[in-house]
């Protein structure tokens, strides 16, 4: 039980951001109304993906495939991060698409693998623990979703998962390799890697610090090769991205990651309390997995709140896979929080003179 001043702190911060949560309710939808209608196929992220991986696959070279994409979807060009980097279209390109699917799959049963073997500790009973997967299934299912197999969130938010459950002190190798390969689909997954290599400087260990900076450091070569190989094929007159400042605030993550798990089938009300109850959740459990999660989803609660767009709304999909599970750490989470607010005993000193 958390001491009462902590406890209240707590509890104060736990209904705060529930408030928070709710803000949900308030900020523009990414689905748009209801009524609106659809963008043409031409123009919406799955085409766009899929255009660029058949003309890869018909012997096209990546790059000027992707500006020819992006000029016929009328997509910006501009800055050199408009452009997906060529990992797994290239990946896709040279295998036939149910290989490709049966990659995704494997890639979230090893994530439901690792995560039941990393919370079994946590939870000594059964059923608790089927809980915990259940939950886990429940984050991970828009990304195994078969036509989502061409979006790149959905295989760096796996991966992102997989690192995390794979890491342990001392054991960070295969780790930061996996995180390596989920910056190398989607540069967003640099976030992962940051939040990574800065518990490893406050825990000082040198090795793994020195290790997840190596990461950044050839994921920063391979960012300006990339941007080198965009600027020859990007010309004057393509049209600049509108930028990245949405300032939608924390209830446009929620949303967004609402939208991102089993939460879409709930009322709004429900899901963004229960999103907030998740977060929340996993600052309850006492593990150092559980406090780099925890870092990892306010990261990216941060990015998708201040620079998310609403047609970039898919952000948030890079911190759903594992978010639910704190649901399943909530319940203690709470019942200490307040038996520890409204802790009433004193101790009591009594002087005795002799």
């Amino acid at each position: 039980m958390l001491p009462r001043d902590r406890a209240r702190w707590a509890l104060a911060l736990l209904i705060a951001l529930i408030v928070a949560t709710l803000t949900a309710l308030a900020v523009p939808d990414p689905a748009g109304p209801a009524d609106a209608m659809p963008p043409p196929a031409a123009q919406t992220d799955l085409y766009l993906y899929g255009a660029i991986v058949d003309g890869v696959r018909a012997g096209g070279d990546y790059y000027s495939i992707a500006a020819n994409a992006l000029r016929a979807g009328d997509f910006p060009l501009r800055p050199f991060f408009t452009f997906r980097l060529p990992t797994l279209a290239m990946v896709q390109s040279h295998l036939p698409p149910g290989v490709v699917l049966g990659m995704l799959w494997a890639l979230g049963l090893a994530v439901a693998l690792v995560w039941y073997i990393r919370l079994k500790p946590a939870f000594a009973r059964p059923l608790p623990r089927a809980c915990a997967m259940v939950l886990l299934a429940g984050g991970i299912v828009a990304c195994v979703q078969p036509g989502l197999v061409l979006f790149h969130e959905a295989w760096a938010a796996m991966l992102i998962a997989l690192s995390l459950g794979l890491w342990r002190p001392g054991r960070w190798l295969e780790a930061a390799a996996i995180g390596l390969c989920a910056m190398l689909i989607r540069e967003t997954a640099v976030l992962y890697v940051l939040v990574m290599l800065a518990f490893a400087l406050r825990s000082g260990d040198r090795r793994e610090a020195g290790g997840w900076g190596a990461t950044l450091a050839v994921f920063a070569v391979v960012m300006t090769i990339h941007a080198i190989a965009v600027a020859r094929v990007v010309g004057p007159l393509d049209p600049t991205s509108p930028g990245w400042a949405g300032l939608n605030g924390l209830g446009f993550f929620i949303r967004a990651l609402s939208l991102s798990t089993a939460l879409h089938a709930l009322p709004l009300t429900l899901a963004a309390i229960l999103a907030g109850l998740a977060i929340y959740g996993w600052a309850g459990w006492n593990s150092p997995h559980a406090m780099r999660l925890l870092a990892v989803l306010l990261a990216y609660a941060l990015l998708v709140a201040v620079f998310a767009r609403v047609d970039t709304f898919y952000w948030a999909l890079m911190a759903a896979p594992l978010s639910l599970i704190g649901l399943a750490f909530a319940p203690d989470a709470i019942r200490d929080t307040v038996r520890g607010a409204l802790d009433r005993r004193r101790v009591r000193v009594h002087r005795v003179t002799r």
